[in-house]
């Protein structure tokens, strides 16, 4: 009788395993003017740390907000390497969520980090990965009137590529001497100039890259460059796809090697900068949170240039300022 109770209780563990899901950890690095404090970045990663039962871990940099439009790139890369590797919760392997500029920290995390645990999955929302075009903006405040009047002096100065953050990303794109002599950071992460196969062969160990563009973006100048979109050099016009680019073509950093693998996923959803919904967070985020090699797991598999129109009443968590993260409640 016992020996019957125990296969019966067996059998029904086994018809449940596949039900159970299991998922590796993610870390989420924010964008400028935000901190790991603020109510809509830790609402952000509760929310998708519920929804695909996965611990989150916001990392920061500094003190946050100041440090991050203030500390030089690099810096902010050498920091968030040491917390990464520092983790034993990492140890097996982890997720990369990255909003608006916090993208390029996790990608400097990814690509210049030894001796840092595997990235399995990368999650972009709203990164500035091919080039930011004007400086972000943030309104009248007197921080935001400080950034306007250093940007006017000269963004490849020495000066502001090593005391404003955002300039280590700016690329004008009818300045490129400049650019390649001046901008400290975004050249050596696209693996512009000087190639490091190193790099290139880091990113594109990924298992899945999702790049989410947000149809109605005011921030990142063009929006497509949170596909690697960009436009041509010494123009202005007409705004190239990721796959015109010389960085696909070339495959500098082994983004054209990922999407003809068919691991990029190219995401349009409704909203303006970092205005998420929930509906996207949960179809085009959680799936790529959950460990796909544990039977059951419910990754969906996406196609390339997927739109959402998320609707419904929508309600601001956080603060109120372009550059910080709402998510978007849909009824």
């Amino acid at each position: 009788m016992a020996s019957v109770s125990l296969t019966r209780i067996f059998i029904i563990l086994i018809l449940l395993f596949p039900l159970i899901t299991h998922s590796i950890p993610f870390v989420l690095f924010h964008g400028v003017a935000d901190s790991c404090t603020k109510k809509g970045v830790k609402h952000f990663t509760d929310l998708l740390s519920e929804w695909s039962n996965s611990q989150g871990y916001c990392i920061e940099i500094g003190n946050g907000v100041w440090d991050s439009w203030f500390m030089p790139f690099e810096d902010q890369v050498e920091i968030a390497c040491e917390k990464v590797k520092s983790m034993s919760e990492l140890s097996q392997g982890y997720n990369i969520v990255g909003l608006s500029q916090g993208n390029l920290v996790g990608r400097g995390v990814l690509e210049f980090c030894d001796g840092a645990p595997p990235v399995k999955n990368f999650v972009s929302v709203a990164g500035p990965h091919a080039g930011e075009a004007s400086v972000p903006f943030c309104g009248t405040g007197l921080m935001c009137v400080l950034v306007d009047s250093l940007i006017k002096l000269a963004i490849y100065s020495p000066t502001l590529q090593e005391h404003l953050a955002p300039a280590n990303y700016i690329k004008i794109p009818t300045d490129l001497d400049g650019y390649r002599e001046g901008c400290k950071f975004l050249p050596k992460l696209n693996n512009e100039f000087e190639k490091n196969a190193t790099y290139k062969e880091r990113f594109s160990s990924l298992q899945n890259l999702v790049l989410i563009m947000f149809d109605k973006e005011s921030v990142l100048v063009p929006k497509e460059t949170s596909w690697f979109g960009y436009f041509p050099d010494g123009a202005w016009d007409p705004i190239l796809p990721a796959q015109e680019t010389r960085l696909y073509i070339e495959d500098w950093i082994g983004l054209r090697t990922l999407d003809e693998a068919g691991r990029v996923k190219f995401v349009n959803v409704s909203g303006g900068h970092l205005d998420i919904s929930d509906d996207d967070m949960k179809e085009y985020m959680v799936p790529y949170l959950i460990d796909e090699s544990t039977p059951g797991s419910p990754r969906q598999q996406h196609s390339s240039s997927l739109s959402l129109d998320a609707s419904g009443f929508i309600r601001k968590l956080g603060g109120q300022q372009d550059l910080q993260l709402n998510v978007v409640h849909t009824s």
